[in-house]
């Protein structure tokens, strides 16, 4: 019987779009929130700090248990976890005494979900036994920037049309997709990259120099991307005097639309490009997107500073992954949540230099992307150190 790997592509691509509704739908209601619930702006703000963290978490026990437990069965986690908690986020908050315990609760468990497809989506889409691998998973991954794109501009017409009182009529409307896509990942054939269970640990992992260079390259890769993409609506405003909404869609939205724009050239045209030479190309456009944004004096060059960062990041987390999966391929998911835990660990740390260094200097969001000029120039310098170790960058293909 010949084995439908289309639809374990299908399952995994809704499966990153869930992430994206996940990851971007809360924060469009945060002052929502701050008005009909009394939740003061500061208790808001642990709103998206509890979702990362428990993303953090997720990674780490993916990387200790998800061979054992089997992809299948996470994967089905997944998707339950995701559209319970975008049903709990519109009843728990007034269910419970407090609503923003209803709302804290619900953010965990479908952040759990969130984590687990972040981890679990590139080792099954790796293990699928497609062509040009490194091309299939940058299409996978520019899946995430559609499904960013799609929750802000579905939600803000939503609610342009039926008003911001009806927002959890659209979280049940947004809930169904991971509902849907329990099936999907139920019945899809799903591969493994090593026996199950045999994959490498984490011991081994870290002993090896390559992932150690691997692990500084996927930080400063959610460094750059989510620096510039959490502050490129305030740059939009402050730099051209952008409405709220305006800004939001010249500044994030454009952003990952850029991003996604990458990963689906790359995912087309991947198996004409070197992937190393492609990345350090997106490293140093990177670079100069930073620095237009940080040091220019005409609000627009900074503004498509800002809009071509997505398009050189959006290779950054998808290749780094290629590469640690050619050259360690009995890595296992444990490789796979570490370098998620990474890239994580970047996109929290990063949005908190460039903000830490703005408002020291006055609250000039110039001179904290200036600062975040570092976390391009250390991936240029991390590619250049990958290049230097021997081996290829692609295992051969086989069906697994």
């Amino acid at each position: 019987m010949v084995k439908n790997y289309k639809r374990t592509l299908t399952a995994c691509y809704l499966g990153f779009i869930t992430q994206a509704i996940t990851a971007n739908f809360a924060p469009l209601l945060f002052l929502k929130f701050h008005h009909d619930y009394g939740i003061p702006l500061g208790k808001i703000a642990l709103i998206s700090g509890t979702f990362f963290v428990t993303q953090l978490i997720t990674d780490i026990l993916c990387a200790r248990f998800a061979d054992s437990v089997g992809y299948r069965r996470c994967a089905v986690a997944a998707e339950v976890c995701s559209a319970a908690g975008l049903v709990g986020l519109a009843f728990l908050p007034e269910l419970l005494g407090d609503p923003f315990t209803g709302i804290i609760i619900s953010v965990i468990i479908y952040a759990i979900g969130s984590g687990l497809i972040e981890v679990l989506g590139s080792p099954i889409v790796e293990a699928c036994p497609f062509e040009h691998k490194e091309a299939a998973m940058s299409l996978l991954h520019s899946f995430y920037c559609w499904g960013s794109v799609e929750v802000i501009l579905l939600s803000t017409l939503f609610f342009a049309v039926f008003g911001t009182g009806n927002w959890k009529l659209l979280a049940c409307l947004w809930a169904l997709l991971p509902l849907y896509n329990v099936y999907n990942f139920a019945s899809c054939p799903i591969e493994y990259l090593a026996d199950e269970g045999k994959g490498m640990g984490i011991g081994g992992l870290l002993r090896m120099p390559l992932f150690w260079i691997a692990l500084v390259l996927m930080i400063c890769a959610g460094a750059s991307e989510l620096s510039m993409a959490q502050w490129a609506s305030a740059y939009a405003e402050s730099a051209l005097g952008l409405s709220k909404a305006a800004g939001d869609l010249a500044g994030p939205c454009m952003f990952a639309v850029m991003m996604g724009v990458s990963r689906v050239i790359y995912g087309k045209y991947g198996e004409k490009l070197d992937l190393m030479k492609f990345m350090l190309g997106s490293g140093l456009l990177c670079l100069l997107c930073y620095a237009a944004a940080s040091l220019s004096g005409e609000p627009v060059i900074g503004l498509a500073g800002c809009m071509l960062c997505g398009f050189s990041v959006g290779i950054m987390w998808p290749g780094t992954i290629s590469i640690c999966s050619g050259r360690i391929p009995a890595g296992g998911t444990a490789m796979f949540a570490l370098l998620a835990m990474a890239g994580d660990l970047g996109g929290a740390f990063g949005p908190g230099l460039v903000g830490a260094v703005t408002q020291s200097a006055g609250d000039n969001l110039q001179k904290g992307m200036l600062a975040g000029c570092v976390f391009p120039l250390v991936l240029i310098l991390s590619l250049l150190m990958l290049r230097g170790f021997r081996g290829h960058t692609r295992r051969p293909d086989k069906a697994c």
